[in-house]
């Protein structure tokens, strides 16, 4: 009856997602008097600890004077600060500053955020860091030109984007990461002694200066980022069609479908031994075609329904009932792929998905995020994970394995989803496990190699000490990407646990960033606990130990205290990947026969 009951709600949702507008988000910096005694926050409403950032102030520079007066002041008063985006949709704390709580400034690029320049003879373009990739990307349009590539959200600024390593999906030319296609940029950064009477000055970095690795992928270390130029290329179309084959083999196909697939990717949903190939070419701009992505993911949704479902998850994870979840995410997928993944065949009509291909222009097709831009509707409706509502919440791990190695991986989660086949089923509710690619990059924390980037979104508790179903099987494969195939995370996503090991996964690029750091930043203003730790610098580190730190990706359990014993989850070794350390449901310890001391 329940499995029903989801089946009905789900077929419904799928038709008002068609139909809703949307409450934009509100805002991530919130201040008790003007612009000072601030919190800061992520899209989301929670970082991965949990913890509240607050900060002094904050500055809303609206030209790149006034960044640098902003900076200048922060400096001299030897002040931590963190560059802050509109959306703030990193999932760890990049945006929160260093130094004792409450005693930073954060400096918003709200308002730095307009095209600067066009060059139509390079199909170059210079736009402020603040601007938004809707925004840019329509800027470009207007002007005969496309971005190459970009992430598939829409609700990121050029600065957040690039400081982050966002990318879309190719390894066609110089790949889908946007930061391959920076070709100048003017940071402000701080002067320990006075330039101009500033102590602050601007850096212009051009295409061929060596810093530029360092400051296309910095997580905001080295200053603000003001002014980026991009190469562009003249506006094309994109035609994509959605093929759904069994898994059987599949990753055999990767490596060759990525190599021949201009801006293919890969959705994987493991329970359901199925996946789906997204054919995803280039072709003229000739071709006839107003195709629009509008992801239905991404688009506006109503609060109320959002919230049963989420209800839905929390009584399923309460009740252990992994068949409600597997119910769902099989009609969820079902409902995806009817609907043509929210792709538009008729410049964006309501019910227009008439069957593949679906083509139009690059700036249509290649990213998408309406829930963004509508009127305020007093939270009828919002973008999903919007926290000023009880609707989704999750953790993300958000890793990047070599195409050399990506086969074994699969075959080896394929090896825990054959002895667990209810134990994946949630993260279908979010794609499941969602492939693209990216090149290696001469970037200092750019990809070290081509590799297969896997997103794996799942459910969290809103309770930090509550353990999740089968939380060993998706924590055992977290720890088979990071340490048996040496993964690397996105820097934008992410739990504690998913930073383990970058000096050593990085090697002499790490060195060349810390270089750029102490040129740039020489007092680490704009560092703090958090990006020392990923970096390893300072003796800072990125877990956390605690009772129940390994429940929220916090630590890696060593104790049975560091899951929930009293739960009856206890901390035992992996099953595929046994050096994999992981929170196990334990029904009966003396049958168990193993025990951590705690």
């Amino acid at each position: 009856m329940a499995a029903t009951h989801i089946a009905l709600f789900v077929s419904g949702l799928a038709v008002l997602l068609l139909l809703v507008q949307g409450s934009p988000p509100g805002p991530v910096v919130r201040c008790r008097s003007g612009n000072t005694n601030c919190t800061v926050t992520n899209g989301y409403g929670a970082f991965p600890d949990r913890s509240t950032c607050r900060v002094a102030a904050v500055a809303y520079p609206s030209t790149e004077q006034e960044l640098l007066l902003a900076v200048s002041d922060a400096t001299a008063k030897q002040q931590h600060v963190k560059a802050v985006t509109v959306y703030s949709h990193s999932i760890p704390k990049l945006s929160c500053p260093g130094g004792p709580s409450g005693q930073g400034l954060v400096i918003s690029t709200q308002r730095l955020n307009r095209s600067v320049s066009v060059d139509l003879a390079t199909s170059r373009m210079t736009f402020e860091a603040g601007i938004t990739l809707r925004a840019l990307l329509d800027a470009a349009a207007a002007r005969g030109l496309a971005l190459p590539h970009s992430p598939y959200w829409q609700g990121v600024t050029l600065g957040g984007l690039l400081s982050t390593g966002s990318h879309g999906s190719s390894v066609f030319g110089k790949g889908s990461a946007v930061h391959e296609y920076v070709v100048g940029m003017r940071l402000v950064v701080p002067s320990p002694v006075p330039v101009n009477g500033y102590y602050a000055k601007i850096v212009n970095l051009g295409e061929d200066d060596p810093d530029l690795l360092a400051a296309k992928v910095s997580l905001g270390v080295l200053g603000v980022i003001s002014q980026v130029t991009l190469q562009l290329e003249p506006m094309f179309k994109r035609s994509i069609t959605n093929r759904v084959v069994s898994d059987v083999g599949f990753e055999q196909t990767i490596s060759s479908y990525a190599f021949t697939t201009h801006y293919g990717d890969i959705i994987w949903y493991p329970s359901q031994g199925r996946v789906v190939y997204r054919d995803d070419i280039k072709v003229p701009i000739t071709t006839k075609g107003k195709g629009l992505n509008a992801f239905l993911g991404f688009r506006a949704q109503p609060t109320l329904l959002i919230a049963t479902t989420r209800a839905s998850e929390d009584l399923s994870e309460l009740t252990g009932n992994a068949d409600g979840k597997c119910a769902l995410s099989r009609l969820q997928a079902d409902t995806l792929i009817a609907t043509g993944m929210g792709l538009k065949n008729n410049d964006g009509g309501l019910l227009d998905f008439t069957g593949y291909p679906v083509i139009g222009n690059q700036s249509d097709m290649q990213s998408a995020g309406s829930c963004l831009r509508s009127a305020e509707d007093n939270l009828l409706t919002a973008c999903g994970w919007d926290p000023r509502f009880a609707g989704l919440f999750y953790h993300q791990t958000a890793i990047s394995i070599p195409f050399t190695t990506i086969a074994d991986f699969i075959a080896d989660v394929k090896k825990l989803r054959d002895a667990h086949p209810k134990a994946l089923c949630g993260s279908e509710l979010y794609l499941g496990f969602f492939m693209r690619f990216v090149r290696g990059s001469t970037a200092y924390l750019g990809k070290t190699d081509d590799v297969v980037d896997i997103d794996l979104t799942y459910y969290r508790s809103k309770d930090p000490k509550r353990p999740r179903l089968y939380e060993d099987v998706l924590e055992e494969i977290e720890q088979m990407a990071l340490f048996k195939y040496n993964a690397l995370p996105h820097w934008g996503k992410n739990r504690n646990v998913g930073f383990l090991n970058i000096k050593n996964k990085l090697g002499a690029k790490l060195d060349k960033f810390v270089s750029a750091m102490q040129k740039y930043d020489s007092n680490g203003l704009f560092s703090s606990d958090w990006t020392d730790a990923v970096l390893g610098l300072r003796g800072k580190e990125v877990v956390v130990q605690g009772n129940g730190c390994a429940l929220e990706g916090l630590c890696i359990c060593s104790t049975d205290d560091h899951c929930a014993p009293k739960q009856g989850y206890y901390c035992r070794p992996g099953e595929v990947y046994e050096q994999a350390r992981v929170c196990r449901k334990i029904k009966s310890l003396e049958a168990d026969g193993y025990a951590y001391s705690s």
